[in-house]
This record gives C-alpha cells, sequence and structure tokens, in this order.
C-alpha cells in the first residue's frame, strides 16, 4: 500500500499527513518520539478496510514544517486538534499512540474528553518514566548531554519534543479529566539487552498503570515484539486496535 501524503496548513505551520479508508470510528495514529507516519505501514492496509485512518508527522518530521516553538504536549496536542478538525476527520476518536505517542494520546483524552472514545497504548511511554533516568550509567547520561547541546544549535532542534517530555508530564498531572472509555495497552515481551533489566521491569509496570485509567481496560502481550509491535507483530496490534473499534461500535449500537 503507497500512503497518499498531503499538507495542510495550521496556525504554526504546514503539517504532512495522510488519511485512507472508510468508516466508523475514525482512528487517529500517534507516532512515537521523532518518528514518520511509515512507521505504520504495517498496520494501515487492514485498519483502512474497516475504518477511517489518520496519520501525520508532527513539525520537524518529514515534509512537515520545521517547529518554531518548544513542542511540549500542550502545544502538540493543540495541533492535532486543529488538524483534525481542518480535514474533517470528526469525533468520536480512537487514538492509537506508540511509545511518547501515548503520552500525548493522554492528554489529548483529558484536554477534549468528549472527542475520545478510546485508547490503545502501545509500548507507550508513562508520566512515572522520568524517574527511569535515575538507572542510566554515566556514559549514557554524558552522550545524551552531549546530544542536547547539539541540538542547541540548530533553530529548530532545540525546539523538540524529546527536550519537553517533563513539561509534557507536568501537563498531564495538571489535567484531572479523563474520560470513561476503553483503554486497551499493548507491552512486548521480548527482553531487550541494551537496557537493564530494573528499568525494563519499572516500564512495563508503569504501562499496566494505564489500565487502571479505565474500568473497561484490557492488557496484551506482543510476546515477539520490543518496543515496536507494529513494526514485529502487526497482527497483535491490528486485532487490538479491531477489538476496541467493535466495542465502540456496539456500545453506540
Amino acid at each position: 500500500m503507497k500512503i497518499e501524503k498531503y499538507k495542510i496548513e495550521t496556525l504554526k505551520g504546514k503539517l504532512q499527513y495522510s488519511i485512507s479508508g472508510n468508516g466508523k470510528p475514525n482512528i487517529v495514529l500517534i507516532n512515537g518520539g521523532s518518528g514518520p507516519l511509515e512507521a505504520w505501514m504495517k498496520i494501515l492496509p487492514e485498519l483502512s478496510k474497516i475504518s477511517s485512518v489518520f496519520s501525520y508527522n508532527r513539525f520537524g518530521i518529514g515534509g512537515s514544517d520545521k517547529p518554531k516553538e518548544p513542542q511540549d504536549g500542550l502545544t502538540i496536542v493543540k495541533t492535532l486538534h486543529e488538524a483534525l478538525k481542518i480535514v474533517g476527520f470528526d469525533p468520536p476518536l480512537l487514538l492509537v499512540g506508540h511509545s511518547l505517542g501515548g503520552l500525548y494520546a493522554n492528554l489529548y483524552a483529558r484536554l477534549y474528553p468528549n472527542d475520545v472514545a478510546g485508547i490503545v497504548f502501545i509500548e507507550s511511554t508513562h508520566p512515572k518514566d522520568l524517574s527511569l533516568n535515575e538507572y542510566q550509567g554515566k556514559a549514557i547520561k554524558t552522550i545524551n548531554k552531549l546530544f542536547t547541546i547539539f541540538d542547541s544549535l540548530s533553530s529548530y532542534k532545540q525546539y523538540n519534543e524529546v527536550n519537553f517530555v517533563k513539561d509534557t508530564v507536568i501537563q498531564i498531572q495538571q489535567t484531572d479529566t479523563f474520560p470513561e472509555i476503553p483503554v486497551y495497552v499493548i507491552t512486548g515481551g521480548k527482553e531487550n539487552r541494551m537496557i537493564p533489566e530494573e528499568v525494563q521491569r519499572k516500564r512495563v509496570k508503569h504501562q499496566l498503570e494505564y489500565l487502571s485509567l479505565s474500568k473497561n481496560s484490557k492488557h496484551i502481550v506482543a510476546n515477539n515484539s520490543g518496543h515496536f509491535p507494529q513494526l514485529s507483530e502487526p497482527r497483535v496490534v491490528i486485532n487490538t486496535i479491531k477489538d476496541c473499534a467493535n466495542q465502540l461500535i456496539n456500545t453506540k449500537g
């Protein structure tokens, strides 16, 4: 399947996006940190057979404009909300957030509770993950610091979303109104030898805390996947999104 890409003009600049398929609920795919919409290639064809699907590149990614201001969660979510309105992608929405995109899905549901009907978190970053930095080795911390310095030399990289994760977490914590909607959590079951065991254990624990956001929640393990189940086990991700979509349709009916 070839992804047809288009551009829209938002208040903050031009965004590159794609819409495919036809049907309800409207599905919004939210990339991980600095990830391109092509990361959804393996699940888009089948999802497009059952629903309308929106995917896009945030500022600084792919064909979207470079960011002109800090890309914290509020800025990103408000821009996404504007973009969906411009293209006529109406609620109710099923949000699918991978990695850092999980924070934005979380915040979006809190800011626009009447627009979001369900969320699928895929290996999603959790607000408590900020505490995992203390487990990083000295070498990793030094490398990260160097990257931060290099980024500050570029007028747009200093605005990169990865530099404002703490701000995003604070914004989530300050917005209490998470709606009572179905929540699905997909975690990868494959061990990553590059990450300390303690960090992996805590990450999974944090992801499972997403289940407590709703009385209607479900945990799915992608046993043969690490951080990218949508690439390594697309069938698991497709089936989970379909399950959530069917639940929304049946509830509405």
